[in-house]
């Protein structure tokens, strides 16, 4: 933690005495955590306040869908997380009456789409600890415990926090505040900010339970199933040492005694032989969305954005998508690779997505499993686009402020990659061997030429940190071409026509694997047009660095 009278030097140019201010997160819950590993990632300081003394222990959420794993991924905090999951490729629905399948959603095809073609089950209260162990392994000492935020005061060029501790008051100066203190915010409320939306009548009742149901009591439900009934429709899922229901609880309804959600689980599962309750939690269920998600230096995040109810995981994992939007955002602006104005996009895309998307779809989702309401189209389409959305999101974001967005992809075959997709996370070869789109984007915008490199095409050099330029094409490229370090090799054209686009295309992937634009390219001219895409979309042009075996420089110059 960096306080006013604390200094740091990093980046270049920087002296012993200039003062590097981190980035405050406020709330070290998952979206916290996740944000913080972010910006950790990009190598920007970061200091994480949390107002308790230890992590939550309450039963909460417990899916982690793909695209939070690609985030994951991409932060260098999955294999962890996986170590401690259950992973599942198949997410079920049945009818309550019959207990028979009505649809299977099966992720295993989104092969061409992800290296995760899977979701995974793993308790809230089991990931934070994964997630606080992989933070301080790349950010010793950044993060404090029982530090409540009492205050702030914003100033042109950072955030005066102040914090309540064990030992007294203390003061901070961050660059930016970041609010992920959960649906009563803190900082949204000292801000002043209003929340749009209702709160649900049903409360909802999570329960855990030890039972068998592999070998004395083996039952054949996926390890995530929705049981959907009029009168009382449930979720059923398989933890990774436990199994989870979770239902309504009708409106003043008591809290149930052990031995009626003991009764209530085996009216969904059948008679089953030692079957104990591990632990309860009931909770108020909302979908509200905060009226804006910026003041000055402060940005709100996760459920201190929006509430969503939590139907087809769509709470934490919303969450997450707000986590893999901003922190990217913040270290180009910090490093000077972009001007203020590309912090606007964080809201301009991800407000829509929670207001208008998961919200929309959870309480749809919650509406057709009481029998209330139809199917959704990602439910009923084909089962690649019902994989695609429940597991992937579905999400193309708003890039260019035309209001083009989605949350749900249709079909039973992979659909043609357009502006504002997540690109699909393919393989193709380099000079050494196999490398992945999403890896390529994991600290730079990527442009990919989709081109014949036989003709040596005119490919820009690797000349910036920021934005990295490949020519991709079934044809490796010649020794004498001039494009081995700057040539993938696709066989079999498998990425171009995942894009679905034509030869002689440029794709622009952004550092979160957004497409940010897909335009012709004409190999013969000697024109930058990634250069020129780049500079449109974050005020200023690709730095440049001294030659192309320098390392990406990531470090953080002063605002």
């Amino acid at each position: 933690m960096l306080t006013e009278n604390e200094t740091r030097a990093e980046g270049d140019g920087a002296s012993a005495t200039e003062e590097i201010l981190p980035v405050a997160v406020i709330g070290a819950g998952p979206i916290g955590l996740i944000t913080a590993l972010g910006l950790a990632h990009y190598g920007v300081p970061v200091a994480v306040f949390e107002e308790d003394d230890r992590l939550s222990l309450d039963t909460k959420a417990g899916t982690v869908l793909t695209r939070t794993l690609e985030v994951l991924h991409r932060y260098g905090a999955l294999p962890e997380v996986l170590r401690a999951s259950l992973r599942i490729d198949e997410i079920g629905e049945l009818d309550r009456a019959t207990n028979k399948p009505t649809l299977s959603v099966r992720t295993g095809e989104l092969s061409e789409d992800t290296r995760f073609p899977f979701v995974i089950n793993i308790p809230q209260h089991h990931l934070e600890p994964v997630l606080r162990e992989s933070f301080e392994r790349r950010a010793p000492g950044a993060l404090h415990m029982a530090h409540r935020l009492v205050g702030f005061t914003q100033h042109d060029d950072h955030v005066e926090l102040r914090l309540q501790t064990p030992q007294g008051e203390t003061r901070v100066r961050a660059r930016y505040l970041l609010a992920c203190d959960g649906g009563r915010s803190a900082v949204r409320e000292e801000l002043g900010i209003t929340v749009e939306g209702h709160t649900l009548d049903d409360r909802y009742m999570l329960v855990d339970l030890k039972v068998d149901l592999d070998v004395g009591n083996p039952r054949e439900y996926p390890y995530l199933a929705y049981f959907s009934d009029p009168s009382e429709w449930m979720i059923l899922v398989r933890q990774p040492h436990c199994w989870r229901f979770l239902y309504p609880l009708p409106k003043g309804a008591d809290e149930p005694t052990h031995e009626e959600l003991r009764d209530k689980a085996m009216r969904f599962i059948g008679e089953v032989d030692d079957i104990t309750v591990l632990g309860t939690n009931i909770y108020t269920v909302h979908h509200r969305v905060a009226e804006r998600w910026r003041d000055g230096r402060i940005f709100l995040m996760g459920d201190a954005a929006h509430l969503i109810t939590p139907m087809w995981a769509l709470g934490l994992n919303t969450g997450v998508l707000d986590a893999s939007n901003l922190p990217w955002r913040l270290a180009w602006v910090l490093r000077g690779w972009a001007e203020d104005s590309l912090l606007a996009g964080y809201e301009v895309e991800q407000a829509p997505i929670a207001i208008k998307g998961s919200g929309q779809m959870a309480e749809a989702a919650r509406a057709y499993m009481s029998h209330r309401g139809e199917a959704l189209d990602a439910m009923t389409d084909g089962n690649w686009g019902n994989a695609f959305t429940r597991g992937l999101l579905g999400v193309s974001l708003d890039v260019d402020g035309t209001g083009d967005w989605s949350m749900v992809k249709t079909g039973s075959e992979p659909l043609p990659v357009r502006v504002g997709d997540r690109a699909p996370d393919l393989p193709m070869y380099g000079p050494d061997g196999p490398v992945h789109l999403h890896d390529l984007t994991q600290d730079a915008f990527v442009a990919l030429y989709f081109t014949d490199t036989r003709r040596r095409p005119s490919i820009p050099a690797q000349d910036s940190p920021a934005l990295r330029r490949f020519a991709v094409s079934r044809w490796d490229a010649p020794h004498d071409s001039g494009l081995r370090d700057r040539a993938l090799f696709d066989p079999s054209e498998r990425v171009r026509l995942r894009f679905g686009v034509e030869a002689d295309t440029l794709v622009l992937l952004r550092p979160d694997a957004h497409v940010a634009a897909i335009v012709p390219y004409d190999p013969a001219s000697g024109e930058d047009v990634a250069a020129a895409l780049y500079e449109r979309i974050t005020g200023r042009t690709p730095p440049r660095q001294a030659c192309e075996q320098n390392q990406p420089d990531r470090s953080v110059e002063e605002a």
